[in-house]
């Protein structure tokens, strides 16, 4: 009789799941697998290598501006956590083109996530809609988005992965480099008088890596889901309250005149665009409850004076 194969050490036996992007976002949902299942990380750099390994992931050096640099990835984790944004300029996204390419080299992947965003609708109005409305992209940064998300989509249908495309509006959080909303508003940053002022979304970088790690395993067909918050509140008055329960001055308000003359292009880019976002198939299919459904359940108790 045969002797049977030596078992496998457990950590070779737990399934595998690949972050490309891994930054704050990838490292939240890579600790909320810490143990269960093994996490790769693809890193263009090396110097990260020491603090992935410490988060517990193994780091796999490839970068998606050098496709000839990405050929382990083929067949390597059937699930992937694709965060990486696009490059900084055109209309298209090389890189999302580059790493499909290298996992279609050998398939495998049976499960995909992407980080998109919720500017591929461009400008609403302010209006309430779910993930049918048409998109219609009205700068560079958020067709690039569009490109990826087809690219991907191509890609599920082609290979038959189970594919969530994410969108996601602003990210924020108390311990998020630049995600702080006291900051903001510590800073004096203005805002849109309440005439001009649009409606803006958010999402805590917690609720958003714990729904990136529902979607890798819940996802069953290839959809589209907000991943925001319940807040409907207008940019300015979202500040407002941030200052009030901090015990912080309002921040300046500013005519849309004005700000055009003060604000930077990019800042004003966000701020020609309105929408508010109907999470409820985040919530149904992700069976997703919010830890943060406002900002304010993220801020300390105020405190009395």
């Amino acid at each position: 009789m045969p002797t049977p194969p030596p078992s496998r050490p457990a950590v070779f036996r737990r399934s595998r799941v690949l972050i490309v992007g891994c930054g704050d976002v990838g490292l939240r949902v890579a600790r909320l697998l810490a143990g269960r299942l093994r996490v790769i990380a693809l890193s263009s750099q090396p110097a990260r290598r020491p603090a992935l390994r410490a988060a517990g992931l193994r780091p796999l050096l490839g970068n998606l501006d050098d496709p000839a640099s990405l050929g382990r990835l083929a067949g390597l984790a059937p699930r992937l956590l694709h965060l990486a944004p696009p490059p900084g300029q055109g209309e298209d996204d090389p890189r999302t083109a580059a790493l499909l390419r290298a996992l279609g080299r050998r398939g495998g992947v049976h499960t995909a996530v992407y980080g998109s965003t919720t500017g591929v609708y461009g400008d609403a109005g302010g209006a309430f809609f779910d993930e049918t409305r048409p998109l219609r992209p009205a700068s560079d940064r958020a067709r690039r988005r569009v490109a990826a998300e087809q690219r991907l989509s191509d890609w599920s249908r082609q290979q038959g992965v189970a594919l969530a495309r994410l969108r996601i509006p602003g990210i924020y959080a108390l311990d998020r480099e630049g995600g702080d909303p006291r900051e903001r508003v510590a800073r004096g940053s203005p805002v849109l008088q309440a005439q001009d002022d649009v409606h803006t979304n958010h999402i805590h970088a917690d609720d958003l890596a714990r729904a990136c790690l529902r979607a890798l395993f819940l996802g069953r067909k290839p959809r589209a889901l907000h991943i925001s918050d319940d807040g409907q509140l207008p940019m300015g008055e979202h500040f407002d309250a941030v200052a009030d329960r901090c015990g912080l001055p309002r921040p300046p308000r500013l005519s849309r005149a004005e700000a055009q003359l003060r604000l930077s292009p990019m800042t004003m880019s966000f701020l020609s665009e309105s929408r508010r976002l109907d999470n409820g198939r985040m919530k149904r299919e992700l069976r997703l409850k919010l830890r943060y459904p406002t900002v304010l359940d993220a801020l300390p108790p105020a405190t009395g004076g």
